[in-house]
């Protein structure tokens, strides 16, 4: 009996994990393009359609990329770049005192740009789920003092872009 409530339990979740496994993918592939855009002379629409012709879902020098929810990629990565200087300034007054966005290395500043605009341009998106997600991007990439830097701007961000939706300690 167990082993049926599992199977039935996976196959009911199966759509709603689908959806937010494609939803991590295009927040690591909107984490990819930034930072490409940043280091790059290209315009944001040519990088979006390199990323969904060449490397969502496809393999590409022995690795094979996760399909992702190219609606979301194109989102975040289009409102990542249009909103870039409220981004920027939104970032910087949850930075210690004496620090600069212009500090941070680029890769850090393409994943709290994407996940600052997330938490202000998309409101269907929780910000628990937005932190959650982005924190563990950023153990991708960085160390846990790195990673706990990440969730202490996101937790800043979120409380003045969304007050009232994460609980106060």
């Amino acid at each position: 009996m167990a082993d049926d409530k599992v199977v039935g339990d996976k196959a009911a979740g199966n759509k709603g994990q689908s959806r937010a496994l494609g939803r991590s993918a295009a927040r690591l592939a909107a984490v990819q393009a930034l930072y490409q855009l940043a280091g790059a002379d290209a315009a944001p629409e040519t990088v979006i359609q390199e990323f969904i012709s060449f490397r969502i879902g496809k393999e590409l020098e022995g690795f094979q990329y996760p399909e992702a929810d190219e609606g979301h990629f194109k989102s975040v990565v289009a409102g990542a770049v249009e909103r870039r200087g409220e981004l920027d300034t939104m970032i910087g007054e949850a930075l210690a005192e004496g620090w600069t966005v212009q500090r941070l290395g680029q890769l850090m500043r393409s994943l709290l740009a994407a996940a600052a605009f997330e938490l202000v341009g998309r409101p269907d998106v929780p910000v628990r789920v937005i932190i959650n997600e982005y924190v563990e991007l950023a153990r991708d990439f960085y160390d846990d003092k790195e990673v706990a830097f990440v969730n202490g701007v996101l937790d800043h961000l979120a409380k003045r872009a969304r007050p009232g939706e994460l609980p106060e300690r």
